[in-house]
Parts: structure tokens; C-alpha cells; sequence
């Protein structure tokens, strides 16, 4: 990272002064370079800080240093979509509430911080995405949904072998989408026990990369455990709308959730946009700026 300037620095004295008022509950500071303690010397804002870094490495730096942090991936987002994976991310583990006013100071990867957001948690991040739409309910596992939008997006940026690729991955009400649903190929995950297809061992998301070749949907239970690929979801509900522009992957996303309890993350083949839906919803979208080529 380029070394800041006067103004560089200024303007994150303003950002620190700011996050030191008392309506302020956390400052998210999206950024592998940590703050520089002489900054933070002294202001109410350190106990309000939580760092959004794209290695574990990094992360495990900061919290021997006793500071709270969350990884995100290191892929090359817009900058509003940078601050909505590290908010999903620190959701899902916990750090914010219901009601919590988070400034969010980001950039991008490798730049100084530029940009300064404000969010309260439970109101709308911008026109497209509520992030109270990402409390899924106490039946999801918040570490398994996290881990599968992470992947969404790798599998979205990187595709498989540089083409790009598309797929379905529902989560929950398992029952129900097994059988609204049909096999199209062999299952890949069959004959495994419980404890060698979870989500939660990454090899078991490298497999979910590599199978994402496969046409059909992921069919994982709550608590992570994958039961099927490539099954064809036949799910039909005739009031569900999807924007247009949108294929027969979100529509079929749409419908599954609609008629089950489920939801349901698409990668788009075309842009590597991530979607997920809900109730027949999109209750959030995550845009790529680049792919790999």
C-alpha cells in the first residue's frame, strides 16, 4: 500500500472523530493495513473498531494484538460491495445488532481508504439490498451461510478452469427440496459420511467449486452437510417475479424458496454476480468489478 498523504490523513482523523461520537456503535475499517496506533491513541473509537481483512493471516495478527477482525475475499469489488460482504460477514459472527450505527471506512484493495459510509444495521444499505435480509432465522447455521457466500464469489470470480460458470446452492427445509426435485446425474456426495461432506472442511467447498460444473442445484442441510448435486429444481410458483435481465437459475431460486422454507445463493454465469433469495426474494446481491480471466 502507497504511503498516505497529508490529505490521506486528514481524512481519516475526521473519520476517527466521527466514529468517537456516543450515537456511533462500531467503526468498520475495510483495509489489511491496520490503523496506525498513534491515530488511535487516546479516542473512544478504538473500542468501537473492527477490521475487515482479506487473509487469515492478517485476522490472527490483529486479534493477537487483542483487536476484533473478520475475513473477507480478497477479490477486487466496488467499493459498496466491499462494505457488504464485511457486513454480512461481521453479521454472521456476531459483532453487530439489530439497531447498531456502523460508520464503514474502505477503498480499494491496496489503496488508502477513501470512502466513508454510514449504516444502520436493519435499514437499507442502498435502493437493491436490506441487510436485515440477511438474518436468515435461528434454524441456518450464520458460519455455514457465510462460508457458502464466500464461496459463492470465488466460484462467481474464478468460474472453473477460466470459463466462467453458473450455479444453484440451497440451504435448509431439505426435505421439502429433495422432493420438489429430481436427480439429474449421480450424486457425487453420495456414500459419504456426515462428517466428510460438510461445508465447513474447505476441502468440502473446493469439491462444491469443482461440481459446480455439473448442471442441477446443491442441495445442504442447515447445519452444513452437502446431500446432493445436480438436482434439477422443479419447483413452480407463478406469482414469483425476478428482475428482468435474470435467467432460468433465478427463477428457479426464486420459485424453490417460495415453495419451501429454503433459501438459495445463484452465481450468475454471466457477470459472477451472487444472489440470495428468500421467500421467493432477493434479500441480497453482490456484484464482481472483475473476473479472472
Amino acid at each position: 500500500m502507497s504511503e498516505p498523504s497529508r490529505f490521506d490523513r486528514e481524512f481519516l482523523k475526521v473519520a476517527l472523530g466521527l466514529a468517537n461520537q456516543s450515537e456511533v456503535t462500531h467503526l468498520l475499517y475495510i483495509a489489511d493495513a491496520p490503523i496506525p496506533a498513534s491515530e488511535l491513541r487516546g479516542r473512544k473509537a478504538r473500542k468501537k473498531l473492527l477490521y475487515a481483512v482479506t487473509a487469515e493471516a492478517i485476522a490472527s495478527e490483529l486479534t493477537a494484538k487483542k483487536e476484533r477482525a473478520v475475513v473477507i475475499p480478497a477479490y477486487d469489488y466496488s467499493r459498496t460491495e466491499r462494505v457488504k460482504m464485511a457486513v454480512v460477514s461481521a453479521l454472521s459472527q456476531g459483532h453487530f445488532k439489530e439497531g447498531d450505527l456502523v460508520l464503514c471506512l474502505t477503498g480499494r484493495i491496496g489503496r488508502q481508504v477513501d470512502t466513508l459510509m454510514q449504516m444502520r444495521i436493519g435499514g437499507s444499505l442502498d435502493d437493491r439490498v436490506a441487510i436485515e435480509g440477511v438474518k436468515l432465522g435461528d434454524e441456518f447455521n450464520s458460519q455455514v451461510v457465510d462460508a457458502l457466500i464466500q464461496l459463492a464469489l470465488q466460484i462467481g470470480q474464478e468460474g472453473f478452469e477460466g470459463h466462467p460458470i453458473g450455479t444453484i446452492i440451497c440451504i435448509g427445509d431439505h426435505t421439502a427440496v429433495l422432493e420438489t426435485s429430481r436427480q439429474l446425474t449421480i450424486n457425487p456426495f453420495q456414500g459419504l459420511s456426515e462428517a466428510e461432506r460438510n461445508v465447513l472442511d474447505p476441502k468440502i467447498r473446493e469439491a462444491i467449486k469443482n461440481f459446480s460444473v455439473l448442471d442441477g442445484a446443491f442441495v445442504i442441510r442447515e447445519d452444513g452437510v452437502v446431500l446432493a448435486a445436480g438436482r434439477y429444481l422443479s419447483a413452480k410458483d407463478d406469482d414469483v417475479k425476478i428482475p428482468l435481465g435474470l435467467g432460468a437459475r433465478h427463477a428457479a431460486a426464486a420459485s424453490i424458496t417460495a415453495t419451501t422454507k429454503c433459501i438459495a445463493m445463484v452465481v450468475s454465469q454471466t457477470s459472477g454476480a451472487v444472489r440470495l433469495f428468500k421467500d421467493g426474494n432477493i434479500v441480497l446481491e453482490l456484484h464482481q468489478t472483475a473476473r479472472r480471466n
